[in-house]
């Protein structure tokens, strides 16, 4: 946890969509099997596509000492989702700050997100095969709610969606 007390975690706006778009490519670099999207895909989204999606979304950076990215998470109303639910996208961290505690610190920041926003649960989908992340966001609150779907980029591998009461006594800290 001590560079997760080093990392300040910010709300970004639509003026800091090139940070925000640099940390989301970055990721679909490195984790490319844990996003639904592709780097393909959003190389090509210019400016006003990522200041759109930060106008339609709570999104929160994690930079480092120096001001470098470390990590992203975003907060949505996903289409179908109950109106007290919102629903946790794009979380990522730099691989070499993982484990850490940054990622634990960006979940908080979209649970608080989401009273903040009078969401009763905050939600997200997690893949099956990975287990860091599973392993994540159950020690962080989340709970299995048995729904289950095939990932809509790659038919031979599914995905379960997790839920966080933001309830007082169901946020960290």
């Amino acid at each position: 946890m001590r560079h997760a007390e080093a990392v300040q975690i910010r709300r970004v706006d639509e003026d800091d969509w090139q940070t925000v778009r640099d940390v989301r490519l970055r990721a679909l670099r490195e984790s490319s099997d844990a996003f639904g999207s592709s780097l393909a895909r959003e190389e090509r989204f210019a400016e006003s596509h990522w200041r759109m999606r930060l106008r339609t979304s709570t999104t929160w950076v994690a930079l480092d000492g120096s001001g470098e990215p470390r990590g992203l998470v975003s907060l949505v109303q996903e289409p179908g989702s109950p109106e007290d639910d919102r629903h946790v996208v794009s979380l990522w961290v730099a691989p070499e700050v993982r484990r850490q505690g940054i990622g634990w610190s960006l979940l908080d920041a979209a649970v608080r997100g989401g009273a903040d926003q009078d969401a009763a649960t905050v939600s997200l989908w997690v893949v099956d095969d990975n287990a860091s992340a599973v392993d994540l966001y159950v020690r962080a609150g989340f709970t299995r709610t048995g729904e289950r779907q095939v990932l809509p980029r790659d038919p031979d591998r599914t995905e379960e969606r997790y839920v966080r009461h933001t309830a007082p006594g169901g946020l960290a800290g």
